[in-house]
């Protein structure tokens, strides 16, 4: 696909927000991308931006550079030994998708991962996560293509350096690399990981008392569509905030003042803390002002609900961590790309 002039990116986000790039395009492998970027070098292209699902970002204007569609598709089984499969999946894949392939063949590992929006791109670059699994739990190994250097790397686990919510490619590798490809480390005898309260609740409602693969990820798609808003009818990115982590001494503190505060063991002396909690406690679940808005049904989630512009849902969420941060002395981060 060659370079586009003046492209709106309205439906390329979940957002639904009506931006638009300077210069568009897509590529389908790491040949297409060079050649796109020899062309940006000759129209003298100087910014840049990998774009997958657009299911975690927030237009807050006009993109002035070039916005590059990562449509790189793909699913191969690439080794495997006693205890595992490997899985190589192209970053344009939907990670919904690639989740059902898996699940399908009865490969653990991302059960718990069910339902998240997006491409397989974003997974080790989010370092996504939900119901006690992350992307580093499974994570092999991944190829990406340096856009000024023009060549492909390939990153192992420890150069990813994954955190909550983050790696390289969020941080200090921050749009130089657009990643190829995705390899994760599945299980052939998957221990099902049932430790968040929520699906063992689902699967004693759904009547399974010895979950396999398949009812774990039932289970997910059930609690995840019962509170979440589908991006096909309602615009919104997913969680937006992290859940905050605050030492052991603070979550003492806070709980003397707020008995009923919901937290997580996080390791090192640290705790996590609902974000959704403290949000709905300053009162924001289900506020709503034109058409940007917090969802009722889960306080975590902004949502645009027709034509909200991004700097309106972003202006809503730094009220939304000034009043946090007012009430709790916690300060909340988004999850969420802005742009």
């Amino acid at each position: 696909m060659p370079i586009q002039e003046n492209v709106s990116l309205l439906p390329f986000n979940t957002f639904h927000i009506d931006a638009s790039a300077r210069f568009f395009a897509q590529f389908s492998s790491g040949e297409e991308l060079a050649g796109l970027m020899e062309e940006a070098r000759r129209l003298n292209i100087q910014q840049k931006m990998i774009l997958g699902g657009g299911s975690n970002i927030l237009l807050t204007h006009d993109f002035p550079g070039l916005m590059l569609q990562n449509r790189i598709r793909g699913i191969s089984m690439v080794g495997e030994d006693e205890h595992h499969i490997y899985i190589r999946a192209g970053a344009g894949e939907a990670w919904h998708g690639l989740v059902m392939y898996c699940v399908e063949r009865n490969y653990g590992g991302v059960e718990n991962l069910s339902l998240i929006p997006g491409n397989v791109g974003a997974s080790p670059m989010q370092n996504i996560g939900a119901y006690g699994v992350e992307i580093k739990d499974v994570f092999h190994e991944l190829e990406a293509w340096h856009l000024e250097e023009g060549k492909a790397y390939t990153f192992k686990k420890e150069e990813c350096e994954f955190g909550y919510r983050e790696s390289v490619f969020k941080g200090k590798y921050r749009n130089q690399f657009a990643i190829l490809n995705v390899t994760y480390r599945l299980d052939k005898k998957r221990q099902v990981n049932t430790s968040y309260g929520a699906i063992s609740a689902e699967l004693e409602s759904m009547g399974i008392k010895e979950p396999g693969i398949k009812n774990i990820s039932d289970a997910v798609i059930r609690i995840r569509s019962s509170k979440l808003p589908d991006p096909k009818e309602v615009g919104n990115a997913g969680s937006f905030f992290k859940n905050p982590i605050i030492s052991n001494k603070q979550l003492e503190e806070l709980k003397g003042r707020y008995p009923t505060l919901v937290s997580f063991a996080a390791g090192d002396g640290t705790s996590k803390l609902a974000a959704g909690w403290l949000i709905e406690q300053c009162g924001w679940k289900g506020f709503r002002r034109g058409d940007a808005g917090c969802y009722p049904k889960q306080a975590l989630v902004l949502v645009n609900y027709g034509k909200a512009k991004g700097e309106e849902v972003f202006n809503l969420s730094e009220e939304i961590i000034a009043s946090v941060k007012d009430k709790f002395g916690v300060t909340l981060e988004r999850e969420v790309n802005v742009v």
